[in-house]
């Protein structure tokens, strides 16, 4: 198995001169961001959230989704 988002940073190169950024990435806050992502999933992978997707009650999902709406690149 492979380690994910663990390869992309790499803290040996310094890029500083031709106006690049250094990132170092977190590897705990990734796990659980990862770990929230797969929950959410599961989650809508469920037939609860059918169910509640279908009466209108559920909110959880969409108050995600219009969250990321409001998020700009």
């Amino acid at each position: 198995m492979n380690k994910g988002f663990g390869g992309f940073s790499n803290n040996n190169i310094d890029d500083s001169k031709e106006g690049k950024a250094k990132v170092t990435i977190d590897q705990s806050e990734v796990d659980k961001l990862m770990k929230e992502y797969k929950s959410i999933k599961k989650y809508m992978r469920s037939p609860l959230f059918e169910v509640k997707k279908l009466d209108g009650t559920e909110t959880y999902i969409n108050s995600l989704i219009e969250e990321s709406k409001d998020f700009e690149m």
